[in-house]
């Protein structure tokens, strides 16, 4: 599934160019029954191979060349929710999925399906009383069911299906767009556009995550991704300043929103998905009375007339019937306007359109399979040269710059004009782990730990420097203890101890080590598997361990993450158990003294601030405070890099207003207790729920 929804897979293909004709009837409405009509006899006639496959079979073959006897019946159509009215054949403010009208959109229940029988009887009835070619009068005892005025829907003779069921819960617009028009403004009226702002604008900045450094509410040609971005962090940002139950709200709307995205979904998902909805409906009044439902000219609308609202009361039976919602998302076929029409239509001259676009495509494909053919060739001609020891790709290790250029090995073969893969930092650490000893440096520079691959660049950002200046550098005053103390215990309980991050200090200012100069890297990327065991992986993230500077960052950019701390638990199925959250203050590995027997295990080592977790409140997300030592000092100790296991994204508890000194670059500093927040990506979001 996950390839089929990829671009770059291509698995989309254009059926059929729908034709978009001008009508000249001198009633708007009445054209658009007449387009209406347009399309349902164009689907007619496109589908009719497929109607007939439905009724008597045909021979189709599969992935092992055998012939298979199969039937095609109508099990999903992703459209957003104007056209699936228009494909439902009902009218405007009606469900095009249930009987509900738009009075009932805001019911905490599902209302009867509006199956295929019903509206073919209702159309029925309508028939007996007025010919279909009688436009408007067919119109109007058509509104008397709140029909549309199709007479003959494309699906009246396509066997098992029914509206009800191959319309399915389309995630950009049910889901993303419905967060952006209604939940994002409804926490800006509540709170109040310039904190909102101004919050945004303080969280310190992720790599590969946009950061919004002017707030969102003024946002323009606001797109899907911005909209996954918002969801982010919206819970985080309102936390404390607006009331319980409108967090409660929109974060139960959140949860329904991030369960409903899963790969994967149970019979006990599926009760979490009702419930988080339920929860919703409990607590939705309360937005109206603190003012986050307004209209034009900032009027209260003291009902929930909302259309997605109803749409979602159908997203949990659907999944029984056709499958987890997140194959049914527009985002590719919305894409396809660009590949299949707009790119092609840029090559034709602008006269008869259709011809030339189909040429286009078809020139296209045939230069996709050529070079796909030819790529396949070279593979294995490249293959036999390895297996015969002539491979050219004999080098001890990989540096930064490899292990984003050289991709034969972790991305599969493909046509150069595809778009490119994540680099898979795991194939990477499997090539380096399979060398012999001795060929290559030690330690490796990539490594894999449970579900987590640990990579750092070839060459150190600093290639030598002593432990004291560091220490000082990085602003770490216990950074000599604490390797005392990490060398005590890798002394006392082997290398393959599992170090906590805290406890009584042992080590002094004064301790003797087996080293005095350190390598020093500002970078580690972190590569998790997604946590419903797709083959793919997921995007590297990169976290920053970098000291002061003279520039923006004048306290340092550290990033925060997630350590097991008991060998008894793995991430992530065992949520924060076993495990702390910890800041990321210096990535090192000792040089030792020439002559020197090492007295541990050769590896990469990291000084750790932790932070205490404590309870959760209406945002559910675990409450994080800076540990300390008796002194005030933050608490500290050095661990190997093996036991980091996952990227954690924090957010500042600002309280009810944001203190105005913060900004992006010390906002993580001055902060001393923040929010874990699950909602950052799809993988932290279900290990910690």
């Amino acid at each position: 599934m996950s390839t089929r929804l990829k671009l770059s897979s291509r698995s989309f293909m254009l059926t059929a160019l729908l034709p978009v004709p001008k009508f000249v009837h001198k009633n708007k409405r009445m054209r658009g029954v007449l387009g209406d009509r347009l399309i349902h006899q164009c689907l007619d006639i496109v589908l009719d191979p497929v109607k007939k496959a439905a009724q008597f079979g045909v021979m189709l073959t599969d992935t092992k060349g055998n012939l298979r006897y199969c039937f095609t019946p109508l099990a999903g159509y992703i459209v957003d929710t104007p056209e699936a009215a228009m494909l439902a054949c009902v009218g405007g403010k009606t469900s095009p999925i249930t009987m509900a009208m738009f009075k009932q959109f805001g019911d905490p229940f599902r209302h009867e399906p509006r199956t295929a029988a019903t509206t073919l009887a209702q159309l029925s009835v309508v028939k007996s009383k007025v010919d279909p070619a009688d436009l408007q009068a067919f119109f109007h005892e058509a509104q008397r069911f709140r029909l549309n005025g199709v007479s003959d829907p494309f699906w009246r003779n396509f066997p098992l299906s029914c509206p009800s069921i191959f319309i399915t819960p389309e995630l950009l617009h049910y889901i993303h767009k419905e967060s952006w028009d209604h939940d994002v403004q409804w926490c800006l009226n509540i709170v109040g556009e310039s904190e909102v702002d101004f919050r945004f604008s303080v969280l310190q900045p992720t790599a590969g995550s946009r950061h919004f450094k002017g707030g969102i509410s003024k946002l323009n040609q606001v797109t899907g991704r911005v909209h996954r971005d918002v969801q982010r962090y919206l819970i985080g940002i309102i936390a404390c300043a607006a009331p319980s139950e409108v967090t409660a709200a929109i974060r139960a709307l959140m949860d329904f929103r991030y369960r409903v995205q899963a790969y994967r979904i149970s019979d006990d998902d599926i009760h979490l998905i009702s419930a988080a909805l339920s929860e919703f409906h409990a607590n939705k009044d309360t937005i109206i009375e603190h003012g986050g439902r307004l209209g034009k000219g900032k009027k209260v609308i003291n009902n929930w007339h909302i259309p997605k609202l109803e749409l979602m009361q159908g997203i949990a039976p659907s999944i029984k019937r056709v499958g987890v919602t997140i194959q049914w998302t527009a985002d590719t076929t919305e894409h396809a306007h660009v590949s299949e029409i707009k790119t092609p239509a840029g090559s034709t001259n602008n006269n008869n359109y259709d011809p030339q676009i189909c040429r286009y495509l078809d020139r296209a494909e045939k230069c996709r399979a050529f070079e796909l053919a030819t790529s396949l060739h070279e593979q294995e001609d490249q293959t036999a040269l390895s297996d015969s020891g002539r491979s050219e790709d004999d080098r001890s290790d990989l540096s930064d710059d490899e292990d984003n250029n050289n991709d034969n090995a972790a991305q599969p073969f493909g046509p150069s004009n595809l778009a490119r893969p994540s680099t898979n930092y795991f194939t990477i650490s499997a090539r380096l782990s399979a060398k012999q000893a001795g060929t290559i440096p030690s330690p490796l520079h990539s490594f894999v730990v449970g579900s987590t691959v640990v990579n750092l660049s070839y060459a150190p950002s600093l290639r030598r420097i002593s432990v004291d200046e560091a220490a000082q550098r990085f602003g770490l005053p216990d950074l000599r203890p604490a390797l005392a103390d990490f060398l005590q215990r890798e002394a006392q309980f082997g290398a393959g101890f599992v170090h906590p991050i805290g406890g009584q200090r042992r080590g002094s200012r004064y301790s003797n080590l087996p080293f005095t100069e350190l390598q020093v890297w500002y970078k580690v990327r972190l590569q998790n598997k997604p946590i419903h065991g797709n083959s793919d992986v997921s995007p590297a993230q990169t976290l920053f361990c970098t000291p002061p500077s003279s520039g923006a960052w004048a306290l340092g950019h550290y990033d925060a993450a997630i350590f097991n701390v008991d060998a008894r638990s793995e991430w992530p199925e065992s949520g924060l158990e076993g495990h702390i959250v910890g800041q990321f203050c210096l990535v090192m590995r000792p040089l030792s003294k020439t002559g020197e027997k090492w007295p541990w295990t050769d590896r990469f080592i990291a000084y750790v601030q932790r932070f205490d977790i404590g309870a959760e409140d209406v945002t559910q997300l675990p409450i994080l405070k800076r540990a300390k030592r008796a002194s005030g000092e933050r608490l500290g100790d050095v661990v190997p890099l093996s036991q980091v296991r996952a990227f954690a994204h924090l957010i500042p508890r600002f309280g009810a207003t944001a203190d105005t000194r913060l900004t992006a670059y010390n906002s993580f500093e001055h902060s001393t207790e923040f929010y874990l927040n699950k909602y950052f990506d799809k993988n932290t979001y279900f290990a910690l729920t």
